[in-house]
């Protein structure tokens, strides 16, 4: 049950479990309090032989309190968060969580555990200040553990501390806490992209003795965005609907492989009929960004007759040693009068004249992706 801690639940719970020759669990979150409410025990039920316990302790007086306290030889033990586990006393069937908002989900999931260990009923009083309002998270988490009481209610307990963390529905839009106000995929994206730099920048030494992972699509950039002026769209005279439209580019947004993209387009032309140039210059998209993403290229623009490939910054010397920058060096020697290579503010980048759709732009990256490495 929450409650606040009185004096006479206090001494309630401390005469009931002595008078069936039990023993009673008192625990506080910090060292400081312990002294105090063994005082206030004492104070309340004199008869009561009571014994601190705590992480300060020195190892071998630890272990000789706790086999004493087994042993029946105290009747309450005053600990913090030591006893969350490992610790079975079957006599043991009263337990007091004073300050209980300021304890996790699961550690009070845990410490109610060490209760009920036997045949008799068990008690766990969970303890907050008088007067003081919770925090919208302590009172679901309270309200969560005084619901969930019953044999077998451990999954009902990890998934609401999974929804009061933030995770959410893992498998749907459906979300809580941080990843709510961030979104799912977003917080996807974000996790990666810092996983990636982590790999190819700060622990790219440690790294450097593994497998090559130069040509993984994924070890250098997680996505690549697409910039045009060229008119690409499913016009409104193909696909009437805009709502139809929408989720149209939604999916083929969310394309990645070859064969999905044929079986989209099929779909595509089985629904509308022949596919006109603009939408078939946009489902180009896909395996143009496909392609920059594996050749290590963050952002692809094609504007006025020219496609500009933008690479990672200059911290990822991983990036700039790999075999498939090499492709991209080979493949500017070739054409010299066609590309070039500049540098701003530490971001390389480079230009390709004469791409005047996007067709010709995902056969200019092919290319560079089939040349042969430095």
């Amino acid at each position: 049950s929450v409650n606040s801690l009185t004096d006479d639940i206090l001494a309630e719970a401390v005469n009931f479990e002595m008078s069936r020759n039990g023993q009673v669990f008192i625990v506080n979150p910090r060292i400081e309090g312990l002294y105090e409410l063994e005082a206030r025990v004492k104070a309340l039920v004199p008869d009561a032989r009571t014994l601190v316990a705590h992480g300060q302790l020195p190892p071998a007086e630890l272990e000789k309190s706790i086999i004493s306290f087994a042993n029946h030889d105290y009747d309450v033990l005053l600990a913090t968060t030591i006893i969350e586990s490992g610790i079975d006393m079957p006599n043991v069937n009263t337990m007091v969580i004073n300050n209980a908002q300021n304890f996790g989900l699961s550690e009070l999931h845990q410490l109610r555990g060490r209760v009920g260990r036997s045949n008799r009923k068990a008690f766990c009083y969970l303890m907050v200040p008088p007067g003081q309002p919770l925090t919208p998270v302590a009172r679901r988490r309270l309200q969560a553990i005084e619901s969930f009481s019953e044999l077998g209610s451990g999954i009902h307990i990890a998934m609401q501390d999974l929804d009061i963390r933030g995770a959410g529905n893992l498998l749907g839009a459906e979300q809580s806490g941080f990843i709510a106000d961030l979104g799912y995929e977003t917080y996807q994206r974000v996790l990666r992209e810092a996983v990636t730099e982590l790999k190819t920048q700060e622990f790219s030494d440690v790294l450097a003795d593994m497998d090559n992972t130069a040509d993984n699509p994924d070890e250098f950039v997680t996505d690549c965005a697409v910039e045009s002026d060229l008119e690409l769209l499913l016009p409104a005279d193909y696909v009437p609907q805009a709502s139809e439209r929408i989720s149209l580019y939604k999916e083929l947004d969310s394309i990645e492989r070859d064969l999905d993209l044929a079986q989209f387009k099929l779909r595509l032309e089985d629904r509308f009929g022949k596919i006109p140039h603009e939408a078939d210059e946009l489902l180009r998209i896909p395996p143009l960004r496909q392609t920059a993403k594996r050749l290590g290229i963050e952002k692809v623009t094609l504007k006025q007759g020219y496609m500009y490939l933008y690479f990672v910054d200059d911290n990822n010397r991983a990036y700039y040693q790999s075999p498939m920058f090499g492709r991209i060096l080979n493949y500017l020697q070739a054409n010299p009068r066609r590309c070039r290579l500049r540098e701003k503010n530490k971001r390389r980048s480079m230009s390709v004249e004469k791409v005047a759709t996007v067709a010709e732009g995902l056969s200019v990256l092919q290319c560079m992706l089939k040349m042969d490495s430095l």
